[in-house]
């Protein structure tokens, strides 16, 4: 099976479950040069049940040598900046373009299902505030005020995949995943643009919390619905929410850091910030005015449906923060 996007925070961690479950994979890196980090990153487990392929979401040169021979195949790879890109089209072309390439070699190569790593960022932006969780059914308006070039990239690469096998009638199967902000323990000192913010606190270089609200899910969990929508009969043509339980704001974040990490926590900020100190701030900094649109929502979502179709038991949000920091503090952050 084929794991495109193995170099990053999910994908090496669905490349880990599935060597331990005693698969053959292949995963595809941007450059050859990459293999040899993302074997480092991996270890030595079952290593020799891995390659490598050489592809490129903005390119359609390597992807028929990269699903070849695949039953199954996990589209994680998708672009995940730290800040807004100069212009959305960086972001939206290569995550819109690189699914429908994906899908296309798999139908070619008779890949019987794709499950494709969207975002609650394609569920839950660029509406009217509401009272009830949010499920599978929503979408984010990618016209809606305040909506990110991030999370329009997501949600019009995943309606793009959809429009894709409904249309064509004989190509694979699909199944999405759709996480909120995903935390756990890191493996290499290649963070993600989630595990930012926990390396930031830990380390004291926030000059305080602002009043945002993220969902949390564990990497270890994400990867896990990725397996089983992978096989599961029921999974086929269907969205998966990944959220472990309430939205927390970075507070509360902060504040488990401080009660559950002891003296490597003790940089974390108490401080909250109010609101429109973060809004002055962002016409200064372009990644804080990321954040604006979102200052004082309460959003929820459900996992239920993940629960109750593929048995999934994801870890709470407190683990999920802890293993993070903890790995952090392994890794060299220091508070």
């Amino acid at each position: 099976m084929l794991v495109t996007g193995g170099s990053g925070f999910i994908g090496s961690y669905c490349i880990l479950d599935l060597l331990r479950g005693g698969h053959r994979v292949r995963t595809t890196v941007r450059a050859p040069g990459r293999e040899a980090t993302v074997r480092e990153l991996l270890g030595a487990e079952n290593a020799a049940e891995l390659s490598f392929a050489t592809a490129d979401l903005t390119s359609d040169e390597g992807w028929p040598e990269a699903v070849a021979g695949c039953e199954y195949v996990l589209h994680v790879a998708s672009p995940f900046p730290l800040g807004p890109p100069k212009h959305e089209d960086d972001l939206i072309v290569p995550a819109r373009e690189g699914a429908l390439r994906v899908l296309r070699a798999a139908r070619e190569a008779g890949v019987r299902r794709v499950v494709l790593t969207s975002s609650f960022a394609a569920i839950g932006y660029g509406g009217r505030p509401r009272d009830r969780p949010f499920t599978e059914e929503d979408w984010t308006n990618p016209d809606g005020e305040g909506v990110s070039a991030y999370a329009k990239s997501k949600t019009l690469a995943e309606r793009a995949a959809w429009d894709f096998v409904q249309s064509d009638g004989g190509g694979p199967e699909l199944a999405v995943v759709n996480p909120v902000g995903v935390f756990g323990p890191v493996l290499g000192p290649d963070y993600s643009t989630s595990i930012q913010l926990i390396k930031r606190l830990i380390e004291g270089a926030m000059p305080g919390l602002p009043n945002v609200a993220f969902g949390i899910v564990d990497v270890r969990d994400v990867a896990d619905l990725h397996v089983r929508a992978m096989t599961a009969p029921e999974a086929a043509g269907e969205r998966f929410l990944a959220i472990a339980g309430t939205f927390m704001t970075v507070p509360e974040i902060a504040a488990t850091l401080r009660e559950r990490m002891g003296e490597d926590a003790r940089k974390v900020p108490t401080r909250r910030l109010p609101d429109w100190l973060v809004r002055l701030v962002a016409v200064f900094d372009s990644s804080v005015k990321q954040i604006t649109p979102e200052l004082g929502k309460v959003k929820q979502a459900s996992n239920e449906k993940a629960k109750r179709l593929l048995g999934w038991s994801p870890r709470t949000n407190e683990e999920a923060i802890v293993a993070t920091g903890e790995s952090l503090v392994r890794l060299g952050a220091r508070g």
